[in-house]
């Protein structure tokens, strides 16, 4: 076949493709988005930012301080309050996340608890010691697990329980 022949035919091949066999679908996309217009509703009005200074003279607790519950100094001590007056143990310097139970001790009857501090000191610990930072006291010792009652302040001053567990590490 000589290359006109193949011109030609190719030619008339696609020349039979054009016709208005597909022309409404042509329409269609051609003026489909031609009514349709998005509509944006107008920003909110913005209110002016009003700058808060804080003041000691307002009476209001500093936001950035922690506040820490002592019934003494605010004149009430609210329900379930604990003993702030008895001497602290050594592990109620510890918050109870970095203490942990590496052992168990039975002696003369009573079940000892061996807690590691986070500095790897050892301390044996039984039921009616206490522990960690929010007065907690050893409730029960057991092989696998010590029990222990801790007593939290709310924001309005009263004090409430909360059970808590450290679990052997084996």
């Amino acid at each position: 076949m000589k290359p006109v022949h193949a011109f030609l035919l190719t030619f008339l091949l696609l020349a039979g493709c054009g016709g208005e066999e597909f022309q409404d679908l042509r329409d269609f996309v051609k003026n489909a988005g031609a009514d349709m217009r998005g509509k944006v509703d107008p920003p909110p009005d913005m209110k002016p930012y009003e700058p808060f200074t804080y003041d000691n003279d307002t009476g209001l607790p500093d936001p950035f301080k922690q506040r820490k519950a002592d019934a003494r100094n605010s004149g009430r001590g609210g329900l379930n309050q604990p003993n702030l007056d008895r001497p602290k143990e050594e592990l109620e310097d510890y918050p109870l996340e970095s203490l942990k139970l590496v052992g168990y001790l039975y002696q003369k009857g009573v079940g000892h608890a061996l807690i590691k501090s986070s500095e790897g000191k050892l301390y044996r610990v039984k039921a009616g010691n206490y522990i960690g930072l929010n007065y907690g006291q050893v409730v029960s010792v057991t092989e696998n697990e010590m029990k222990i009652r801790e007593m939290v302040q709310d924001s309005v001053g009263d004090w409430s329980e909360r059970e808590n567990t450290l679990l052997l590490i084996e």
